[in-house]
């Protein structure tokens, strides 16, 4: 799996790379329904997406990483090295989204972003699951990530728990 930075071209996200991510969200619906990240979970359109990822990609300290695996498109990750927070020193992982052909994607994209901030000498690093999400509290878990505390999200105010992860 090789990951890189989703970088706009002139202030741009090309056409064809926002097909394939919007075909990645589309074959999320499952989260999409839980989440309420979009109107529609079953009509998730490319306009929709460009604007969220503009949206992550105005903030300075985030990072947008896309994982292929042979040429292909298989995961996401928008990550967060600074907390609004200021009392918060983790790192924190807003998304992680792969593929759902249960070829292990999910457990490589987390382990190739826990090893960027690893190497950028980061101690620990944190997420949220929402509380209606048994299968990612049950991904996370496996990875070692343990609940540190539960709380609603500061965007949706949707109900969270929070889990940590020492590096």
């Amino acid at each position: 799996m090789i990951l890189d930075q989703l970088t706009p071209v002139d202030g741009a996200l090309p056409g064809a790379l926002l097909t394939e991510i919007t075909e990645l969200y589309v074959a999320n619906r499952h989260f999409f329904a839980l989440s309420g990240d979009f109107p529609d979970p079953d009509d998730i359109r490319i306009d929709q997406v460009a604007v969220e990822l503009a949206r992550e990609l105005k903030h300075p300290d985030t990072e947008v990483l896309l994982a292929r695996s042979e040429g292909r498109l298989v995961g996401i990750a928008i990550t967060l090295a600074h907390h609004p927070d200021p009392a918060d020193p983790d790192p924190w992982i807003g998304l992680l989204m792969v593929a759902p052909q249960r070829q292990g994607y999910g457990r490589q994209l987390a382990q190739l972003v826990e090893e960027r901030f690893r190497a950028a000498g980061r101690p620990a690093v944190k997420l949220a699951v929402l509380q209606n999400n048994p299968r990612a509290m049950a991904f996370w878990s496996a990875l070692g990530y343990l609940v540190i505390g539960h709380r609603e999200d500061r965007e949706r105010n949707r109900p969270c728990a929070v889990l940590r992860k020492e590096l």
